[in-house]
């Protein structure tokens, strides 16, 4: 008769720590990958069209947009408990990832020269986008993780039936 508890762990609210972190994260690398695209338009001429940008660089900024838009959607419906939320930000991470790695070959650079560049002159830039790939990573693993769906899944159990079943009673004459 000892193992007749053993049922009530199932049931206890599982830990939210990687779903509020996944959230958090979340949010931070949202503004990481909205501030590349941001910083490159506000850097250009006023008379300088985007129309006159390759079109592999239009589309990578397209990439850090919708980065940063699945990451900030994703964080917040994860804060709000509910399980796409994960699934959203698990795609951001994704593509900020891949908006990363397509940066350097958008402007026909090797990645290696790119990276080199990035550190020795990136300045402010070079910290976001290295600040963007370990948040895309982390955001990645805890919205994936088991125990973030296990908590964004997670309901109260329901008040049993019997419980005030009197107040609510039609027949209480």
């Amino acid at each position: 008769m000892a193992h007749s508890h053993s049922h009530s762990y199932s049931s206890a609210r599982p830990s939210g720590v990687t779903a509020i972190l996944a959230g958090l994260l979340g949010l931070a690398a949202a503004v990481a990958a909205g501030y590349v695209p941001v910083k490159i338009f506000l850097d250009m001429p006023a008379e300088f069209s985007l129309g006159a940008l390759p079109g592999w660089v239009l589309v990578d900024l397209a990439a850090y947009l919708g980065a940063g838009l699945v990451l900030l959607l994703g964080a917040l419906t994860t804060l709000f408990r509910a399980t796409a939320g994960a699934i959203l930000l698990g795609l951001g991470a994704l593509l900020a990832i891949g908006a990363l790695l397509m940066e350097p070959l958008s402007v026909g650079v090797p990645l290696a020269r790119f990276a080199d560049a990035m550190f020795t002159h990136g300045g402010f830039a070079m910290v976001d986008r290295v600040g963007l790939a370990a948040l895309a990573v982390l955001v990645l693993i805890l919205a994936l993780l088991p125990p973030t769906f296990r908590y964004l899944r997670y309901r109260a159990p329901a008040m049993p039936l019997w419980a005030g079943q009197e107040a609510y009673s039609s027949r209480s004459w």
